[in-house]
């Protein structure tokens, strides 16, 4: 996957939400074990050469049906809830004040500990918000509201007031630092849910202006003033949505990268005092650079706040506020915060229990103190050397494969060559932990402890404007059940929470590790050279390094991806936003070609140089050659060959299920095909995999060689 930033991982912890009832969890002292290939997942009465995904998963769902707090589940969400009852335990401990803690285990344990007193939260009700409702309440015109807004959006941590304002790295010179404005003020997940008049969208925006309204009733507005407040919350989040790219539009960086000094960024909004906003937050005024993502949103932005009045002013702020800390507050607002954000927008039945949401808060802001207490339990030093030695075999296929390309002239494959090198590998966790002595936590003060972790982590980004670049940085925590590529940062991380089984399992050959993690691991070098990534050079600069050929030679092939993906359906008749998706599935595409022929190498027993006799010719090893770690196995094992269990443990990484509305809201806002696609869409182009099932032509995964789309 894409990189995460905080404030997203944040609000999908506050917005905790929820299959079919179960026994009630408990916490774990130990991670449980399921093979990464299972074979109670699959239905082998399924034809593999017509449905691998079914084939391999079929089954799956069966024994892991939806939890009733999830709106998706899969093996990836399964192993996160497992970690987080492991994490659930950790936490009881140090939550202990009697306990023996250092001051950082005593830190997140009084945290948690405050998220987890119920009754105290209670009888709190609304008054820990009250001091910052008075300030808004007594905003005394529009000249102050800059100084007013950038308390509110250290306090509530995201995007939700008008914009957003951080640091990013420059994408003409990725070694600086600067000042990033983003497009922001939506409470809804897209713009598209503003704009779109079909039965489905209206009746999602007609619920969510009700709950807006019930926002406002739980922050004591009579029912009548309630429904005004939400119609102008409403008006004024149309006109920020209808200025704002597509999510489409947003993955092309050139569209979000327009460079302004000061005074430029002063002339896109001359109502809005931007020296008084930034003076506010804390960082020096007048910098040089800022890269305004979107121009027209933010002079949409000072129409707007031009229009309203005072008092809309106000509204709009208070809903804002209201909603992004509504899960820290008492259970009227969580309830109603997961009734049109869990149950009514991806069609969770119940809330997450209170200890997993508690969880997740702890991560979303303490994530790397929280990581070492995940790490010095369950990531050993062999673990992490044979995660490094995959990737790096899989770096080795992938320079064989862009020397072996007959598309890409000499010229361009010695600038991927280049890039590839310079990809930095970074496995299980951080060199360097993130300090949070300056992060003040109270026992018995929750909002207070959100509200402090948010301002901690907005004013750490903050400082770094104008900064060095830190490249050791992480962008997701260690105990995180996923993978991402920076093309900025020009890194690929994993972190140690997706290096477990069922994802890596050092118990089992390795034919369905290298299927399984051996394609995440190829799926994120794939994104440093997918249709985004491929516009960073070397040292994450935004540039183009390729020949105007070669440029187009790639555009040809990655339209064979975005046709074979545009004719899938996600739901009803809702087909994959194939250029959303392109990048992940491209990434799928390349990351398991790659796996595939770093398995081949590895288990030939040869060391191949990058650029060395493979790339001139030398056969892969022959099929069925497939030893274990400890010695050689048999050609069958569980009734599989070694290349179909490398294809099984490729599809058993997503094993899935998800509930109508989740998959209509994610075909609108989420990169990545659905399960089945991510399956069976990469095999149909894999005469590998033809091969390995004997698949006969005319079966629904097999395409004529010509009709094959391959990039990488």
């Amino acid at each position: 996957m894409k990189r995460l930033l905080l404030p997203a991982l944040l609000a999908a912890a506050l917005n905790a939400h929820a299959a079919e009832p179960a026994a009630p969890e408990g916490p774990l002292d130990a991670l449980p074990y399921t093979p990464s290939l299972d074979l109670t997942a699959m239905d082998r009465s399924a034809d593999p050469c017509e449905d691998l995904y079914r084939y391999a998963c079929g089954a799956w769902s069966q024994h892991n049906p939806i939890p009733a707090d999830q709106s998706r589940w899969s093996v990836y969400a399964k192993m996160a809830n497992e970690n987080q009852r492991y994490l659930w335990g950790v936490l009881n401990k140090l939550g202990d004040p009697a306990a023996e803690r250092s001051a950082t285990q005593a830190r997140l344990g009084d945290y948690f500990a405050a998220c987890m007193d119920e009754g105290a939260v209670q009888a709190a009700g609304l008054k820990p918000l009250q001091p910052t409702l008075e300030r808004i309440a007594a905003l005394a015109d529009k000249q102050a509201l800059p100084a007013l807004l950038a308390e509110l959006q250290l306090a509530a941590g995201n995007e939700r007031l008008f914009f957003g304002f951080s640091a990013g790295q420059d994408f003409a010179d990725a070694t600086r630092q600067i000042a990033f404005a983003s497009a922001g003020g939506l409470g809804l997940p897209d713009r598209d849910y503003y704009l779109k008049r079909d039965d489905k969208t209206l009746k999602i925006r007609a619920a969510y202006e009700a709950h807006v309204a019930r926002m406002f009733e739980l922050l004591g507005e009579p029912a009548a003033a309630a429904r005004a407040a939400a119609r102008s919350v409403l008006a004024t989040e149309t006109v920020l949505a209808r200025a704002s790219l597509s999510k489409v539009d947003k993955r092309d960086p050139y569209k979000t990268f327009h460079v302004v000094d000061a005074r430029g960024l002063q002339a896109l909004t001359p109502g809005f005092d931007w020296a008084a906003f930034q003076a506010a937050l804390g960082t020096p005024p007048a910098q040089a650079r800022y890269n305004v993502t979107e121009p027209a949103f933010f002079k949409a932005f000072a129409a707007r706040l031009k229009a309203m009045s005072l008092a809309d002013v106000k509204t709009y702020l208070r809903w804002q506020l209201a909603s992004s800390l509504a899960p820290a507050l008492d259970n009227g607002f969580v309830q109603a915060n997961f009734d049109f954000y869990g149950q009514t927008l991806t069609g969770q039945p119940q809330l997450k229990p209170r200890w997993k949401r508690c969880v997740q808060l702890v991560d979303a802001q303490m994530g790397e103190a929280l990581g070492q207490e995940f790490v010095a339990r369950n990531f050993t030093p062999e673990l992490k050397a044979a995660a490094v030695q995959m990737t790096d075999e899989i770096e080795a296929a992938m320079s064989r494969s862009i020397a072996s390309l007959s598309w890409m002239s000499a010229e361009t494959k010695a600038r991927a060559q280049t890039k590839l090198k310079a990809i930095v590998n970074k496995v299980g966790y951080p060199e360097r932990w993130r300090d949070y002595a300056a992060l003040a936590v109270k026992r018995g003060d929750f909002l207070g402890n959100v509200v402090a972790g948010n301002v901690f982590e907005s004013r750490r980004r903050l400082a770094k404007i104008g900064q060095p670049l830190d490249r050791g940085e992480w962008s997701m925590t260690p105990q995180t059940v996923n993978a991402y590529y920076d093309a900025q940062m020009n890194d690929i991380n994993f972190p140690a929470g997706v290096l477990q089984a069922p994802l890596y399992d050092a118990r089992l050959d390795e034919a369905p590790n290298y299927g399984n993690t051996g394609g995440t691991i190829g799926h994120e070098l794939t994104h440093g050279f997918d249709d985004e990534g491929r516009q960073f050079d070397a040292q994450g600069n935004l540039k183009n390094w390729w020949t105007k050929k070669d440029g187009k030679e790639f555009q040809r092939r990655a339209a064979c991806v975005v046709g074979q993906y545009a004719g899938y359906t996600v739901v009803d008749d809702i087909k994959i936003n194939a250029r959303l998706t392109l990048g992940e599935d491209l990434a799928d595409l390349g990351g398991l070609i790659l796996a595939w022929e770093a398995w081949k190498v590895h288990m030939s027993g040869k060391t191949l140089e990058a650029n060395g006799p493979h790339a001139a010719g030398t056969p892969l090893p022959p099929e069925g050659a497939e030893p274990a770690r400890g010695g050689p196995s048999p050609a069958l094992r569980d009734g599989l060959t070694p290349e179909q269990r490398f294809f099984v443990g490729f599809a058993q990484w997503d094993c899935a299920d998800a509930r109508p509305e989740a998959l209509r809201v994610h075909a609108r806002i989420d990169p990545h095909s659905p399960a089945k696609w991510r399956i069976n869409g990469v095999v149909v182009n894999m005469p590998e995999f033809e091969k390995a099932f004997a698949c006969k032509p005319g079966a629904g995964l097999v395409k004529p060689a010509a009709e094959r789309c391959k990039v990488w």
